[in-house]
């Protein structure tokens, strides 16, 4: 009886054999199957570090600085007139104003990235936007379930925000936890799923895709690849974003560049206006190079997705890997380089810093 009800809570209920990233028990990667680390691997790489003395300290403070609450606000309540914006709130954690929405990516507002927040790796630097300073959020893209991405405690006080829930939306197999943290408004998709954000007096009709990525996902030390993980896209007629969650590098990214050839005609306005990328927390490369793309990498899937501009995240926040926290900038800026890129192409923001952008030119307008 016990190895019966074990083998029901173990099946996906979401299995669809038609689909080569399902598996009976959960999910795989597309191109890359997933092997999770054995202990004699995690062992070898905090070895390593413990005697190279990795990781090494910053060479120079993590750049913070104070959010302009005024535009913030201002842009906010813009509805159909909203300038595209993205703000870092630092780590993974965006906040994005396009369409007449403000959109949350990843929010992580804790501590501690952590189980609990007594352990665990401790932010380094605070959030440009403290949870009260937010606006009102109207969507929160959530990545996939390790801590660093989703958070308990920022999704909760989210839930909570006045005026009403953001929706969430997420991978596959996530409603058992959004359900128990007081999150009624969830949308779950698999990959290549479009979900149509209607449209209202304040926003037009704005689809949002769940797009692939080279990761893995595990909340627990039994429930490894059991819940989905993936990027997201955001298709509305004033900025086109995709942000890639966590990921490493794969071919996935040309196939994304390939599922949005048609919206991204010249005639529709090109390709993506911002592409937020991960740069960071990728030594050593022998241990991370499966699940977490490098700054050079990075700079690789920004030219498959034929994006016009991208910021780089996941670095600056919490020290979760072996090299220096504020490195990630630097060696993006040599990748960059080597691919013959300008800085206003792809480039990092302050900890509160704002990026804005020119709306998309709409089909048949020539760009302003």
């Amino acid at each position: 009886m016990m190895c019966r009800c074990l083998s029901r809570a173990m099946k996906n209920p979401h299995y669809d054999p038609s689909k080569p990233h399902h598996r009976p028990d959960g999910f795989q990667n597309n191109y890359e199957r997933f092997h999770g680390k054995r202990l004699h691997e995690l062992l070898r790489w905090r070895w390593q570090a413990w005697r190279g003395g990795l990781p090494r300290p910053v060479s120079s403070p993590i750049p913070v600085v104070q959010p302009d609450l005024d535009a913030i606000y201002t842009n906010a309540r813009a509805g159909l007139a909203m300038a595209p914006t993205a703000v870092w709130i630092g780590h993974i954690t965006v906040l994005l104003q396009v369409g007449g929405l403000n959109i949350l990516t990843d929010p992580v507002f804790s501590s501690r990235c952590s189980p609990v927040q007594w352990a665990g790796p401790k932010r380094q630097t605070p959030p440009g936007l403290r949870l009260d300073q937010l606006p009102h959020i109207d969507v929160v893209l959530l990545s996939h379930n390790h801590y660093d991405h989703m958070d308990e405690a920022s999704i909760k006080a989210l839930a909570r925000q006045s005026g009403g829930q953001p929706l969430f939306i997420t991978p596959l197999a996530h409603r058992k936890w959004l359900s128990r943290w007081g999150v009624h408004k969830h949308v779950e998709l698999d990959w290549w799923d479009r979900h149509v954000i209607e449209a209202t007096e304040r926003n037009p009709r704005i689809p949002v895709v769940l797009t692939p990525a080279r990761h893995w996902s595990s909340r627990t030390a039994t429930d490894a690849l059991r819940s989905l993980w993936g990027g997201f896209v955001v298709l509305s007629p004033d900025a086109h974003v995709f942000f890639a969650g966590d990921t490493a590098y794969s071919k996935d990214f040309a196939d994304i560049r390939q599922r949005f050839a048609r919206e991204h005609l010249t005639d529709n306005g090109g390709g993506f206006d911002l592409a937020l990328l991960p740069i960071g927390a990728y030594e050593p490369r022998w241990f991370m190079k499966d699940q977490h793309c490098n700054p050079e990498e990075a700079v690789q899937i920004f030219q498959d997705i034929g994006a016009k501009r991208a910021l780089g995240v996941h670095w600056g926040c919490f020290q979760l890997t072996d090299e220096p926290l504020d490195e990630p900038p630097r060696a993006l800026a040599v990748a960059r380089d080597q691919a013959g890129l300008q800085p206003d192409q792809f480039d990092v923001l302050p900890v509160g810093g704002t990026m804005r952008w020119p709306r998309r030119p709409q089909p048949g307008h020539a760009p302003a």
